[in-house]
């Protein structure tokens, strides 16, 4: 059969696509992208040639394009990743997000509602965020059960999108899951998220920012887990159901950098401390929730899925892999990759 993964050229989008393609090698695997300035096809050197995968350069926004996929294809599932997804970003271009997160998404169903003439092994997968559900306070965990609440643009365009696909479900019949995770961390990620940033601030000797006082409480999972996590609920969860994916790591941002630090400082064989005189308190940002946490419980008990890492063990499998392919780091940060793919795969 044919999966179509949106967004398989980005962060977590990559690790999905690579597993997927070793893990079924009787699936073939297409990754639809649109190579935007987080999307990299340098992620998936390793599997660029495997017999069972095809990269795709385009819109979740392009109704033709989506129209051709499926009608070249038997498509029978969609992992659905393709997302603006950074706050920052939200806060200074909402449009962005609400054109990719709300009407690619719309786009993408409307394609699923289409072609699928049969509902029956058929399968939308939507991949959202804890950040739909605002903030919680000192204590208490995210389930699926929290209502929504978002307080961001990216939260409110991936809210919506969550909103949309169960209301095709309800209304045609549409066959789906939800899982909203919490923070992923891990190789590959862009460094404008804070672990890669501080990663490559700490190797540039540049300040290390940390928003307000540095107190903000995040969950964070790491991004080979999630990939497994997503396998499971594709495979193995219920139509119409919600599993809420996390990490049981929670952090507060300044314990996180000082243990970044720590860490970063082993690797460069520095005197401890070095790395942490780098720690600059900036001003915050608007709307900024102060807790995330996830009650994982559901996916646990139904799926059998829990963590295989520790918040420490991801942490250093992640600055090792940083320091070993220093060179992604420095194209990705000078957009030296995105000329090259634009030449190879124009619109």
């Amino acid at each position: 059969m044919s999966l179509l993964i949106t967004g398989g050229a980005g962060f977590i989008g990559s690790h999905v696509v690579r597993h997927f393609v070793t893990r079924y090698p009787s699936y073939h695997v297409i990754n639809l992208d649109a190579l935007t300035y987080a999307g990299n096809l340098e992620n998936l050197k390793d599997i660029e040639k495997a017999p069972n995968y095809s990269f795709v350069k385009g819109s979740i926004e392009d109704s033709v394009l989506l129209d051709q996929l499926f009608s070249t294809h038997d498509i029978k599932g969609v992992i659905h990743l393709a997302a603006e997804s950074h706050v920052d970003r939200s806060i200074s271009d909402p449009m962005a997000f609400i054109r990719t997160n709300i009407n690619g998404t719309a786009a993408l169903l409307n394609a699923c509602r289409k072609h699928w003439k049969i509902f029956e092994g058929r399968r939308f997968y939507q991949i959202s965020t804890d950040e739909v559900f605002g903030a919680l306070g000192a204590t208490g965990f995210f389930t699926e059960e929290s209502p929504y609440a978002p307080n961001s643009p990216y939260s409110a365009s991936k809210a919506s999108a969550d909103h949309l696909v169960r209301a095709y479900g309800e209304t045609y019949g549409l066959p789906y899951v939800i899982s909203n995770c919490s923070n992923n961390y891990g190789p590959n990620h862009f460094p404008e998220k804070l672990i890669p940033l501080c990663i490559h601030n700490i190797l540039q000797d540049k300040p290390l920012p940390i928003y307000g006082d540095g107190q903000y409480t995040r969950d964070w999972l790491f991004v080979i887990d999630h990939a497994l996590a997503i396998d499971r609920v594709y495979h193995q969860g219920k139509n119409a159901e919600t599993y809420l994916i996390g990490g049981h790591n929670e952090y507060t941002n300044i314990d996180l950098i000082r243990l970044l630090c720590d860490q970063m400082d082993q690797r460069l064989k520095r005197p401890q401390g070095t790395a942490q005189k780098g720690i600059t308190f900036v001003k915050d940002r608007p709307g900024h929730d102060k807790r995330y946490a996830i009650d994982a419980t559901k996916i646990e008990k139904e799926l059998g899925w829990t963590p295989a890492h520790s918040f420490e063990q991801g942490l250093e499998a992640t600055i090792d892999w940083y320091l070993e392919n220093n060179s992604w780091l420095e194209q990705v940060t000078t957009g030296a990759y995105q000329s090259y793919y634009k030449d190879q795969y124009k619109s």
